[in-house]
């Protein structure tokens, strides 16, 4: 292409800042073929790299006119020399491909391979790589899953969800459960009582002890004697217990730090060395003890990280959200999990591929649901608590569906209790000379005995199905550690633990329970 202009008018269409290293220079119009090994091309402007690795450049169009060319990059190889020549073997004189022009695009002798590359679902690679697409494929395909199964279970049950799904006249019933939740508020009062009567040095430190045994002991046998008198729903009585639970963990924490705080102001007094800390300062106050009593925590401290004001339109919008998902919950529960328990029979005296069917085809809703009650008490319920009361830290859970092993999810996925558990059971036990094993088995222990509350006493059985299944996490907690431990990268443990919590753990105890129950329910009748 002839350039039409002389090359001092160049200044007239380019600001000469914009232009850098490269310099233009004109072809001769009889071009000497003999020193370049390509054949006479038209004359054209050439750019000269020579002098910089990254500059700016200019082209001429169609028109005549001269574009600017933003980027030469040296590191690319193959590019544009003195001449128009394009030699690959010139290092550090190349422009970046996708700012070339397009006459200096892709040539033939430019190398399409230029260093070691891996593919991005190898194993090096996969977890650098963003899954956006993949998790959009997911949700895709859950959808339309998920859609046929509602279909196909409309078109074979209807609509099994009626209007006493919410409240009936047999709600009625569990009404000594509602008093005795209401109830429950006197026993931290009377926790406070004693430790005011401490603070005074009215009541030696062994009474004090005493009296906290005493009062957190009747607290959780005070609503298992209610359930167990009164024919109550399951729900209720597992409600119940949640609730009676929580408060026993927050005396317990509430007696353990007090104690603490004594012991550390009469070190303080006697001039011994005493961790410096402002929660040191010991005070027993009703209003703190209150406010704990309705914090979203489980951790007794005199203060709390707090945030300066409410949020309004956003707490409606997570009320909206629980509202949402409970409804979620129920239809899942009415509408699937109970159709497939009462066809089923028990896991345990049943034939076994029937029973391992069964499991399978339960694991499903039910993981379904223990989402939804996640997503809605961990992050919705206890957000809106922590909002209303100015609450700031609300680290409520972490990203436990990542854990390697099931040590990990167990100290990811409830943090209220992961801290309770770390603070007043693992490390008291480590100061008093127990191994980390024992430690840890009383943890867990400890973690049995409640769920077993919370459910063998709702369903008025004893057969300890909860509690065995919580203990098997040990040998789990034992085998994907050991697992982590042979393979570094790989997410076995994940792998693991993912199966043995959605198909070994709470469809096989949803039938266990279910079917105890129905048989307890028979026997009555």
């Amino acid at each position: 292409m002839a350039i039409s202009n002389p090359p001092e008018t160049y200044d007239q269409k380019l600001d000469p800042s914009t232009v850098s290293t490269p310099s233009l220079r004109r072809r001769p119009s009889a071009p000497d073929t003999s020193s370049t090994n390509l054949p006479p091309a038209a004359e054209e402007p050439v750019l000269d790299f020579s002098s910089s690795s990254s500059v700016s450049g200019v082209d001429t169009g169609s028109d005549g006119e001269i574009r600017r060319v933003e980027k030469v990059d040296s590191s690319t190889d193959g590019g544009v020399g003195d001449g128009g020549n394009r030699r690959g073997d010139v290092a550090g004189h190349v422009m970046e491909e996708s700012e070339l022009p397009l006459r200096f695009m892709y040539r033939a002798s430019a190398p399409a391979h230029r260093r070691v590359k891996e593919s991005p679902l190898s194993s090096d690679l996969i977890f650098k790589q963003s899954h956006a697409g993949l998790f959009n494929l997911c949700i895709v395909v859950l959808v339309a899953v998920n859609s046929r199964l509602i279909i196909e279970n409309l078109m074979k049950y209807g609509l099994l969800i009626r209007t006493g799904f919410w409240f009936s006249s047999k709600s009625l019933r569990d009404w000594p459960l509602f008093m005795c939740c209401l109830t429950l508020p006197v026993f931290p009062l009377l926790a406070y009582m004693v430790e005011k009567l401490a603070y005074r040095a009215f009541i030696s430190e062994p009474v004090v002890i005493l009296l906290h045994v005493i009062i957190t002991t009747a607290e959780i046998l005070y609503p298992i004697f209610v359930i167990l008198r009164c024919d109550s729903a399951v729900i209720s009585g597992i409600t119940l217990m949640l609730i009676a639970s929580v408060v026993w963990l927050k005396l317990v924490s509430y007696a353990h730090t007090n104690f603490d705080l004594r012991a550390l102001s009469n070190s303080s007094k006697k001039g011994e060395l005493v961790y410096p800390s402002h929660d040191n300062y010991h005070d027993v106050s009703f209003k703190t003890l209150a406010y704990f009593v309705m914090a979203p925590t489980l951790c007794y401290q005199q203060s709390y990280p707090r945030t300066t004001c409410i949020r309004k339109s956003w707490v409606i919008r997570q009320l909206v959200k629980l509202v949402i998902f409970t409804g979620v919950m129920g239809f899942i529960i009415e509408q699937y999990i109970n159709p497939i328990v009462k066809n089923s029979q028990h896991p345990l005296k049943g034939n076994f591929l029937y029973a391992l069917e069964r499991v399978l085809k339960l694991s499903v809703p039910t993981l379904y649901v223990w989402l939804c009650m996640f997503y809605c008490y961990f992050h919705l319920w206890l957000n809106i608590l922590a909002e209303l009361l100015c609450f700031g830290d609300r680290e409520f859970y972490k990203d436990w569906w990542n854990a390697k092993t099931i040590d990990e999810y167990w100290r990811m996925w409830n943090m209220p209790v992961h801290k309770w558990m770390v603070r007043h059971v693992y490390f008291p036990c480590l100061r008093n000379g127990l191994p980390k094993g024992v430690a840890v088995m009383i943890a867990f222990l400890i973690s049995a005995v409640f769920h077993e509350l919370c459910i063998g006493i709702p369903c008025h059985i004893f057969k300890l199905w909860a509690f065995l299944g919580i203990m098997f996490q040990v040998p789990l907690v034992i085998l994907t550690n050991y697992l982590q431990n042979k393979f570094k990268n790989a997410m076995v443990g994940n792998m693991i633990f993912w199966s043995c919590f959605c198909i070994l753990g709470q469809p096989m105890s949803v039938l266990l329970y279910y079917h105890d129950v129905m048989n307890r329910i028979g026997r009555t009748e």
